[in-house]
């Protein structure tokens, strides 16, 4: 029987802990006959989770006969060596590993990422990719599947996660039942975007900069060119490049697409303007430049944005035309 080892670090996440050991204990194959055979294993006996702790009965020793390692989020990103050396050693004798969320911190400590495509949850994306800049990150996916090493999104992201597993280990059939046990769709792929609110670098007060970033909060409406944002700031466009970039860490132009897309967002969700009006709302000069930065930046097309988050009223109109 395949044997899935979920590996608990102090200050685990519950839900991600939780995830595979109910998604993998419930299925079973068409005998009747139970699929896998789920344990739960931490370096000490005993585990943070939280408002609670936990008792665990086996030892890192568990992952030297799992086929299947799944590694949770945790709160705490420090990854004690002993775990960094179990989880290289089953690598290398090929167990298959998977991270949930968070989790993908503890993998890409190990150095197994390093050269791969990987994801995580967005919020902890820009942290994860200063840690770790030898990891290829795409945090816009649901899950990454690269073999023998996967990586996913948070919260029900590792459900998709698990069933993907499922279905590549038993067929869509298998993984359909255990969709419907779990009351989920089977049909979200890696690929779906995770819905990401697009948050500005933060910006110390009193910074030179703070003056600038207003007027450009309260000109993000206008089609601004860099020459124009260059003259109001009484700078050269290369020096105002650069000083911004020092300040908060992107260009003038991005902070400004950033800003654009947040308004979006917020009209997307409580309002019934079209998608095209919404966008030279927010200053953008085509409807179709409007969808390809929402695209780039949010991950999903504003309809489909839109269809997820709009707030429930009679009169709100979900037409993207």
């Amino acid at each position: 029987m395949h044997r899935v080892v979920v590996l608990a670090l102090n200050g685990v996440i519950p839900f991600d802990l939780a995830t595979p050991i109910e998604v993998f204990a419930r299925v079973r194959l068409g005998d009747g006959s139970a699929a896998y055979d789920v344990r739960v294993c931490a370096p000490s006996p005993e585990v943070r989770a939280g408002a609670f702790t936990i008792r665990v009965d086996h030892g890192l020793s568990a992952l030297q006969d799992a086929d299947t390692i799944m590694v949770p989020g945790c709160a705490d990103q420090s990854v004690p060596q002993e775990v960094v050396s179990a989880l290289r050693a089953a690598a290398a004798r090929g167990t298959r590993i998977a991270s949930i969320c968070a989790g993908a911190f503890v993998l890409a400590a190990t150095g197994l990422l390093d050269g791969k495509r990987a994801t995580t949850h967005w919020v902890g994306a820009d942290l994860f990719a200063r840690t770790y800049p030898r990891v290829d990150l795409d945090p816009a996916v649901l899950y990454v599947d690269n073999g023998q090493l996967l990586t996913s999104a948070g919260a029900a992201a590792g459900l998709d996660l698990c069933l993907h597993m499922i279905r590549r280990d038993h067929g869509s059939a298998v993984a359909a039942d255990a969709a419907r046990l779990s009351v989920m769709p089977l049909e979200r792929d890696g690929g779906q975007a995770q819905f990401i609110v697009p948050e500005q670098p933060p910006v110390p007060r009193g910074s030179t900069m703070e003056p600038l970033l207003r007027w450009l909060d309260d000109n993000a409406g206008r089609e601004l060119t860099l020459d124009e944002i260059a003259a109001h700031a009484r700078m050269s466009t290369r020096t105002l490049n650069r000083r911004f970039r020092e300040h908060t860490g992107t260009t003038p132009l991005q902070w400004l697409h950033r800003a654009r897309i947040r308004r979006a967002q917020h009209l997307l969700e409580t309002t019934a303007q079209s998608v095209d009006r919404i966008g030279g709302a927010v200053g953008f000069g085509s409807p179709t430049a409007f969808r390809d930065r929402f695209k780039r930046i949010v991950g999903t097309s504003p309809h489909r944005y839109r269809s997820a988050f709009a707030r429930k009223t009679s009169s709100t109109n979900h037409s993207s035309s």
